[in-house]
């Protein structure tokens, strides 16, 4: 189990399957927030844009490195609005 993942190792885990997305992510000690802008959440309800993420960290979120977890996900027209 590992318990200190950073924003950075997080971002490392997602970024290679969001391409073309602007993520941030800010946290520590097993809780984050995660934001993430791009057209791959299109047509997508919010519901189904969170499963994409928790998709991707379930392995973190398992092992109890990821705890908490909050996230803004919106493609580039909603954040732009």
């Amino acid at each position: 189990m590992r318990f200190s993942l950073s924003p950075d190792d997080i971002e490392k885990i997602i970024a290679p399957e969001l391409p073309d997305c602007e993520i941030g992510i800010e946290g520590g000690n097993g809780k984050f927030h995660i934001s993430v802008v791009g057209e791959v959440f299109e047509g997508l309800s919010p519901v189904r844009r969170q499963q994409m993420i928790y998709k991707l960290l379930n392995s973190q979120i398992e092992s109890g490195a990821i705890h908490a977890v909050t996230m803004q996900l919106h493609t580039f027209a909603e954040s732009s609005s």
